[in-house]
C-alpha cells in the first residue's frame, strides 16, 4: 500500500514521534512530529519531508502533497 511505503520512506530518514499519512487518490496529506524539526523553518521541514518522498512525486504516484510538520513542543501546544 502506498501510504505504508511513504511512512517507511519518511521513517528511514527522519526521527519521528508521530506520523500520519492519508491518501485520497494521488493526493497525500502527511502529518509529522519530529524533534529534528526544532529550530528549522517551515520550508526546511518540508524540504526534509519532500526529500524522502521525491521518487514518488517524480513517478506520478503522488501528485499533490499537504504537509503538517511540527516539533514535539508545537505538537503539545496544538493539541
Amino acid at each position: 500500500m502506498l501510504s505504508q511505503i511513504i511512512e517507511e520512506l519518511i521513517k528511514e530518514n527522519i526521527n519521528v514521534d508521530h506520523l500520519n499519512v492519508a491518501l485520497s487518490g494521488n493526493h497525500c496529506t502527511i502529518e509529522v512530529v519530529s524533534p529534528s524539526f526544532e529550530n528549522l523553518s517551515r520550508v526546511q521541514r518540508h524540504q526534509k519531508i519532500y526529500s524522502c518522498i521525491n521518487e514518488k512525486i517524480i513517478s506520478g504516484e503522488i501528485h499533490a502533497v499537504n504537509i503538517v510538520s511540527l516539533s514535539p513542543d508545537e505538537w503539545v501546544k496544538n493539541k
